[in-house]
């Protein structure tokens, strides 16, 4: 973990203006192609909702501004943050899943699953204390949507990524995955969760790749 030095941060300035607002939150969505994606891990037997957490996750990683936190006065940035999924039981309401990220597709996947059963067993609402080297996901398979909003502390904002994907759909022989990136102005502009939108596209175009499959 690093401690920004704020007194020579080039993002001060930004920092101080955004920090200041009622909802600092800006949210965007935008339509991502999993045409290539989505038969390679039906053909491979895998997850869809695993493989999406993976690839999400690992586009976070690769960015330092989604590792990074605002933390009481201090502004942190981690070496890894970890996905912390919404999971649907069986009487219709949620448990948080949360699983330790690894960059090799094989070894989160098997982390996954362990932490999946242990959930089924006992579900949860709780983090650990004053945990945020996380993001925040869900999945709405249900519905195509076009716009979303997250539900975030305020007094001050966690600044917490919360990213969510929708029910994938056909247009124009593509497959069309809904897509949305939640993130806190004060750490980050358009600018970078455009850059996350192509990165996680890079991976999607190559899945095989991306997945540690093509051998």
């Amino acid at each position: 973990m690093i401690t920004i030095d704020k007194s020579t941060w080039p993002r001060r300035r930004h920092f101080e203006l955004f920090n200041r607002m009622d909802y600092p939150h800006f949210n965007i969505c935008a339509n991502l192609d999993i045409t290539r994606f989505y038969p390679l891990i039906k053909s491979n037997h895998i997850s869809f909702s695993m493989a999406v957490t993976y690839l999400v996750s690992r586009t976070a990683n690769d960015f330092e501004a989604f590792r990074m936190r605002i933390r009481g006065e201090q502004i942190i940035i981690h070496e890894i943050v970890n996905p912390s999924s919404t999971m649907l039981m069986d009487d219709d309401l949620f448990s948080f899943c949360t699983v330790q990220y690894d960059s090799d597709f094989k070894v989160f996947s098997a982390r996954h699953a362990a932490t999946v059963e242990e959930i089924k067993n006992k579900p949860t609402l709780e983090d650990l204390p004053g945990a945020d080297d996380l993001l925040f996901l869900t999945s709405i398979p249900w519905i195509s949507f076009t716009c979303q909003t997250h539900t975030i502390k305020m007094n001050p904002a966690d600044s917490i990524p919360r990213i969510s994907w929708g029910k994938y759909f056909n247009e124009n022989d593509r497959i069309k995955l809904p897509f949305s990136v939640q993130v806190h102005h004060a750490l980050m502009d358009g600018v970078h969760v455009g850059r996350y939108y192509m990165k996680i596209q890079e991976y999607l175009d190559e899945p095989a790749i991306a997945l540690g499959l093509s051998n």
